[in-house]
Order: C-alpha cells, then structure tokens, then sequence
C-alpha cells in the first residue's frame, strides 16, 4: 500500500488520485508539522494580545465586526462548524470528499492558517481509517471557499454530522468515528475557519476531471478513427505537414495519433486510388484533430490553473510568517470555475462531433455502402438506430451542461459576499459532461466497429483489428436485434478503462 506525504509545499495531482480513487494512506511531513506550529504560535500571541482579528476574535462574513470575548471563541468555531454545515441533497462521491479532505490538509500544511497539527492530523486519520463524511452536493457557492461542503466534513471531526457507510447508507458520525477507534476534537481560535474557507472541494473535482479527460480525448482520437476508417475515409488530412502549418500543439497531437491509428489498413488501401472516391471527406471526419486537438489545449489550461491552484494557500485570514494576520480574497473560485466552465464547452465538442460520426455511419445515404443503421437486416431489424437517439440526447445534455456557472453570481451574507464564483457548480457539471462524453465514445465504439466488421473480408487497420475482437468479445458480429443497453455499458467500461488504450498501444506505440 502507497503513502502519500503531505509537505508544507504541498502535493501532486497523482497523490489527490492516489488518495480519492486508491487506497493509499497520507501522512504528514514533519516539516508542515513545525509549519503549523510555528503559525499556531502566532495566532496564540495574538489571543493574549486581546486585539480583535477577523476569524480569531471576532464573528464571520458581515458579522466580522462583532468583537468575541475569549471565553467564547471555541464556542465560536463550533457554532461556525454547525451552522455552516447546511448543504442539501444527495451525497457527493467518495472520491471527490475524500479529494476534498486532503486538499483541505495541504493547505494547513503549508503553516499560514493557523491552526494546530492536531488538526491536520485529525483529518489525516479520518481518510487512513475510510471514514467518508456525507457531504450533500448542494451548499457551494464557490464563494468563501466550499463553506458547506467543507463544514459537513469538519463535523465529523467533532463527532457529529453524517458518514456515508461503505453500504451507501447515512450513519452517525460521533458512530463512525466510534467504530474507527477515533476521537472527536475541540477546535481552538480560528481553527473552525480554516476548516472551512478552502477552495478544495472545487479543486479536487476539476483534478479528476483532468484526469478523465485526458483519457477520453486520446480515445477520442481511438474511436474517430475507427469511424474514418469504417466510413471509407481518407488519412491524408492528419498528415504531420498538414498542421505544422497551423501550430496548435493539442491539434497537431491529435492528428497524428489518428494518422498512426489508420495505417496498416486493408479497408483503407481498398479504395485509396479510387478516382470515384470522396475527394473531401465530412468534417466530422476530416476535422477530429482540429476539435479535438482545441479540447486538449483547453485541457493544457485547465491543467495549468490547477496546478498553481494546488501550490496555494487557501484560507482568509492568513498568518503570515512574520506574524501578521491579513485578510485575503484568495478563496475565491473565479480561476478553476472558469478553467472547468472551458473545459465543460471542450469536452461537450468532443462528444457532438463523435455523435455526428455516428449518424453518418448508420445513414446509408452517406455511409458508403454500409446497410441501414448497421444492420445485415434492416426492416425487421433496427441495429443500432436508438443508440443514436441517445446519443443525440446527450449531446443537447451536454450543451445544456456547457452554459457556463461561473457567470451566475448570486450575492450572500448580508451583502457582504456580493459576488460568488459558482466554482463548485462548474466543477460538478463538468464531471458530468465527461461521464456523457464517455457514453458518447462508447456508441461511437460500437458503432464503428460494426461498421468495420460489415467491411470483411477486407482487413481492419491492426487497431481496428484490436478494438473489433475487444468489442466483439460482448457486442459479438452484426446480426439479429438484441437487446442493446448492456452492449453499450459495456463499450462505455472499455472507453474508461485502459486495457483497450493499453493493447492498441502495446502494438502502434503510447498514444498522446
């Protein structure tokens, strides 16, 4: 079992996959320990100075001016804890709260919140026992951080709030902290706040996301040119000196992994000299690389925004190291809301054009030569017909989903917080538009390969021959209507999974 070691400068996006989808334990370093307490020290000067600092000794949001005498303010940070804790709705994911708690980790670690590493510790020893606070996926405004989301993981500390139970049930958390061997905590002066005032729920989705998309654009890349090569295209618009001559990076990747994916065909050496042949292919085909290639640089961005995101401390007020305690506005979601909210409008794009590939292959008007909706026996049979109705249905989802969060700022606490990021709204869609992504991939999969075998006796590409056994293994060939639901849920597993990029790859080389 891995260990990830959180520092006082911080941790990599492959720890938060680590942790949010592995098993691997967390630790901390000593080094964000003194960190802490070196911090720690200076918010226990300022309590015995008396002196009213935001977050230390006085209220919250447009209460900031309501001075809090010293006997009260644990009481203050559990009052912040309880009434923050107000979300609505169904559970978030284990990975994503599990995302969340880690991320709120780093950033105590770095030493410019505060609090002491009891904390920190405490938050460590809920994910190394898989204790998954119930976090509802309604309360962010991406404003002051993820308040909600992160007080219902913050209550569990205290022993109170909800656990989601590894059954998917709502337990008691002082119950599961019982059931761990765990004790619930007292928070000190502005502990509470540091608990909550964090961009990290926000973070931890658009990290995955990253993840997954980068993914589902290299199998973008797989199943375009599985369609292209199934629809009797041409490969002569990815090549390589075609896009040097428009230098996007993502777009010259892209067409040169479809490139690679084409040769080595039969089908496509059929008709390669064919002066009836298409002299331009549709765009949904010989445009993949330029709408999938602008997906990948809009993820380069997106990877960029995170990236200083998770170098940041998050917190208001901060303690910095020579002992000034400042307010700050670096909470606020703004960056990664955006970066998702462009992400969103990417992958929607990379799912539209795939479903138009997918339209084509069933329309005997344009498929050449392929019968009707891919079936030997159209009439009786339907093939795969309603695989693109929805298809088509989750590309309006998807364009839906792409009309971006992160402009729709509602003004919050007494006018005090007059402009919200919607962060952790964009985030979660996003995460939605990608899983859609997936299923539209998965159709285009199956599509294509039917395609290809309807093409014998002529020989697939030695990718098409790869993805043609991986799908016939439960799709099985062209014939009599069955029912297709399965199929497709289990193309979408292939789409997720690695074991199809891994064997194309352990033939033509890694894919990019």
């Amino acid at each position: 079992m891995t260990t990830v070691t959180v520092l006082s400068t911080g941790i990599t996006p492959a720890d938060v996959h680590a942790v949010a989808r592995g098993a691997a334990l967390v630790e901390l370093h000593p080094t964000a320990v003194e960190a802490m307490a070196a911090s720690r020290a200076h918010v226990d000067r300022i309590e015995e100075s008396g002196r009213p600092v935001y977050g230390v000794s006085t209220g919250f949001g447009s209460l900031a001016s309501t001075f809090v005498a010293s006997e009260r303010r644990a009481e203050l940070q559990h009052a912040l804890i309880r009434s923050h804790a107000a979300g609505v709705g169904a559970p978030m994911p284990r990975e994503v709260v599990r995302a969340m708690m880690l991320l709120r980790i780093r950033s105590l670690a770095m030493g410019r919140s505060g609090v002491r590493p009891l904390v920190a510790q405490s938050l460590v020893d809920l994910l190394n026992a898989d204790v998954t606070p119930w976090v509802p996926e309604h309360g962010s405004l991406g404003a002051s951080g993820d308040l909600a989301p992160l007080a219902h993981c913050a209550l569990v500390l205290l022993g109170e709030g909800w656990v989601l139970d590894k059954s998917g049930t709502r337990i008691d958390g002082g119950e599961a902290l019982r059931r761990a061997g765990l004790r619930p905590i007292s928070l000190a002066a502005k502990e509470g706040l540091a608990l909550v005032n964090g961009t990290d729920g926000m973070l931890g989705m658009l990290l995955l996301a990253i993840g997954d998309a980068a993914h589902l654009f290299t199998m973008a890349d797989l199943t375009a040119a599985l369609s292209i090569e199934a629809m009797l295209g041409s490969d002569r618009p990815f090549m390589p000196e075609l896009h040097a001559i428009r230098p996007h990076p993502g777009q010259a990747t892209s067409a040169a992994n479809i490139h690679r994916l084409l040769q080595g065909s039969g089908i496509m050496d059929s008709h390669r000299d064919d002066l009836a042949h298409a002299v331009q292919d549709a765009y949904s085909m010989r445009c993949a690389p330029q709408v999938a290639g602008a997906a990948r640089d809009t993820l380069e961005f997106a990877v960029q925004v995170a990236g200083r995101e998770l170098r940041s401390v998050v917190d208001n007020p901060v303690v910095l190291p020579d002992g000034r305690v400042e307010s700050t506005g670096n909470f606020h979601g703004a960056p990664l809301g955006f970066a998702a909210d462009y992400l969103a409008i990417a992958a929607a794009e990379v799912g539209a054009i795939a479903e138009r590939r997918v339209d084509r292959l069933l329309d005997v008007c344009r498929s050449r030569d392929l019968p009707p909706f891919l079936s030997p026996d159209a009439g009786v049979n339907s093939g795969l017909m309603i695989a693109q109705y929805t298809a088509a249905g989750i590309v309006a989802e998807n364009r839906r989903l792409a009309s971006p969060a992160s402009v729709d700022s509602l003004p919050t606490s007494g006018m005090q917080e007059d402009h919200v990021s919607m962060g952790w709204a964009a985030t979660k869609k996003l995460r939605t538009v990608l899983d859609n992504l997936s299923s539209l991939l998965a159709v285009e999969l199956l599509a294509a390969v039917r395609g290809i075998q309807l093409r014998a006796p002529l020989s697939p590409s030695p990718a098409g021959a790869i993805a043609t056994a991986a799908v016939a293994r439960f799709a099985g060939t062209p014939g009599p209507d069955e029912f297709l639901a399965p199929t497709i849920e289990a193309a979408k597993t292939l789409v997720n999974g690695t074991d199809l990029r891994s064997a194309v790859e352990s033939e033509l080389g890694p894919l990019s």
